[in-house]
């Protein structure tokens, strides 16, 4: 039975059981233990990227601003990715939102009083300091920034956060000149100097109708600095990674352009989920409409040239390189610069041949450096993507079908097998999301392989 339909089968939770065994059962040799194996490891791997917080506990310190209503939101996306969070309000923040909101959203106890005699704990700050991965207070208003710059600790937000030794990060909210004050400015400074990360605040209409900086960021950007801390292992700390992403634009006149149908919803994918395991990461980038990964450097682009010169002043600093941009093969020879009109029944356009970006690459690999690129077939997909491993020089390549379900431009998942020179591992389908981290796993197999002289 071929294994991308074994692993098909198995992906339906009625035929899941019966079907490992019975493929198991048939044979044993290493290539089918070997498949089996993969199997395991990533039809798993979805259930476990949404339990991405499982095991972490985050303290979420809510102060006094009517921006409080945003970090339920936020408890809510932390408790789904299966996060032990703990909400500690002031008393000001309870004339925003009521404890019982954030008692409902974590199943936990909001802490409010330091006195409070139904503690859990014996001395609650400090139990909670302990287990606590990370502490964000957000919004934090002007009062509660000066108290925790000069150690003040009158309530049980205040001496929970001097009591934590774990990551701390800072989200001001307020009015423009409240904001901007020097005394502000100054606590803000020495809080970055004492270890907290401050998240800067949002520029926009404001509660009290002025237009300024001071806006509590979304709960999604919230969600982006918790998730970069304490989501994944940081095995890709101190790496330079170099991503390609979208589609390129090939003008024929000033009206109309060549292009593809690509979104850049997998090199994305690839760019964040490299930051969130410690890279530094560039992103070179069609036009999209994608939201930019936080964290990461966007060079943005529009034709084949352009990426071209984008990646050739930059490649001699990556130690990975992942090319996954569905760049145009043929650009027109010439382009107008008037718009062409409609005349006669037919239209020629001479193309010619672009920049071969990922042949560049190969040719250029300098030591050290890791290389993967995407294959994109409708047929003979295995047999087409080792043909490019091989000829363009890759470490890696990723090869998905456009005909296969779930695989493609424009899709939320995709389907896609990832080939070295050595192996060939089917993935099932999954989001672009998990897929990124299934193939940084190979990767960083890969890599450490090499460096060990394994491979």
């Amino acid at each position: 039975m071929p294994i991308k339909k074994f692993i098909s089968a198995c992906s339906k939770p009625a035929g899941h059981v019966r079907m490992f065994i019975w493929w198991l059962l048939r044979g044993s040799d290493n290539r089918r233990l070997g498949m089996v194996s993969d199997w395991i490891i990533y039809t798993g791997f979805e259930r476990k990227n949404k339990q991405m917080l499982k095991g972490k506990t985050v303290i979420l310190g809510v102060t006094g601003s009517i921006a409080a209503y945003k970090i339920a939101n936020l408890a809510s996306m932390l408790v789904k990715l299966h996060c032990d969070v703990h909400v500690i309000m002031t008393r000001n923040a309870m004339n925003f939102i009521h404890p019982i909101t954030f008692e409902t959203l974590t199943n936990n106890r909001c802490l409010v009083d330091t006195f409070d005699r139904n503690f859990q704990y014996n001395v609650e700050h400090v139990a909670l300091a302990k287990k606590a991965d990370l502490v964000l207070v957000a919004p934090a208003t002007a009062n509660v920034i000066a108290k925790l710059t000069y150690g003040l600790a009158d309530d049980m937000l205040t001496t929970t956060v001097l009591a934590c030794t774990c990551k701390k990060i800072v989200a001001p909210a307020m009015n423009t000149r409240m904001y901007q004050n020097k005394i502000v400015q100054d606590n803000l400074r020495k809080l970055e100097m004492n270890d907290f990360e401050v998240i800067a605040p949002a520029t926009g209409m404001l509660a009290c109708q002025d237009v300024g900086e001071g806006k509590l960021p979304d709960a999604e950007v919230l969600l982006d600095y918790v998730l970069k801390e304490i989501a994944h292992e940081k095995d890709m700390e101190g790496m330079n990674v170099l991503v390609t992403a979208g589609p390129t634009q090939e003008a024929v006149d000033p009206v109309r352009y060549i292009t593809n149908h690509s979104t850049g919803k997998m090199g994305y994918a690839v760019a964040r989920a490299c930051m969130l395991r410690g890279a530094k990461v560039t992103l070179v980038t069609g036009q999209t409409s994608v939201g930019k990964p936080p964290f990461v450097e966007v060079i943005q682009i529009e034709s084949a040239r352009e990426m071209f010169e984008a990646v050739c002043s930059r490649y001699e600093q990556q130690q990975l390189i992942i090319k996954a941009a569905a760049v145009a093969d043929y650009r027109p020879q010439f382009v107008s610069e008037e718009k062409v009109k409609k005349s006669g029944e037919k239209l020629v356009l001479e193309l010619e041949r672009t920049d071969d970006i990922l042949k560049f690459l190969g040719e250029h690999k300098k030591q050290g450096q890791f290389l993967c690129g995407f294959s994109m077939e409708t047929e003979n997909m295995l047999e087409n993507s080792r043909g490019k491993l091989h000829k363009k020089n890759l470490d890696m390549i990723i090869a998905n079908n456009l005909k296969e379900d779930g695989a493609g431009f424009g899709t939320d998942t995709n389907v896609v097998t990832i080939i070295t020179e050595k192996k060939e591992i089917p993935l099932s389908i999954m989001s672009k999301e998990d897929a990124a981290n299934c193939i940084l796993d190979e990767i960083m197999v890969e890599i450490r392989g090499k460096q060990n002289g394994y491979c």
